[in-house]
């Protein structure tokens, strides 16, 4: 079993190894989502980037790596300007301990959270 730490809810969840982020979020009762995004979002397919999280550095190794889908739609979102660490929680798979902080805010300028 890995842990997730999310940082912003101050919450640590056991999941099972390569179980999606997005999925275990929601499970233990985590906001993924923001505002109208809770009822208007793809449903995990990847298409609307609104369940994008931060994995913090150190642990972004225990994420799965990212696919060509992933890339591609956060290299169109603008969200991800400045954000290497920048996931979107329904392709992420859970593969060991996590830090998460979920619904960072727009980094226009760079600075780190």
């Amino acid at each position: 079993m890995a842990k997730v730490n999310f940082l912003r809810e101050k919450k640590v969840v056991e999941v099972k190894e390569e179980e999606i982020l997005r999925t275990a979020g929601l499970n233990a009762g985590i906001a993924i989502h923001r505002g109208m995004h809770k009822m208007l979002n793809c449903r995990g397919k990847g298409l609307c980037a609104t369940c994008r999280v931060l994995i913090k550095s150190g642990t972004m190794k225990n994420a799965s790596p990212k696919g060509i889908f992933e890339k591609i739609r956060l290299a169109l979102a603008w969200v991800a300007i400045g954000e290497e660490d920048l996931r979107l929680s329904c392709q992420t798979k859970v593969m060991g301990d996590l830090d998460v902080y979920t619904q960072p805010e727009v980094n226009l300028y760079g600075r780190k959270v």
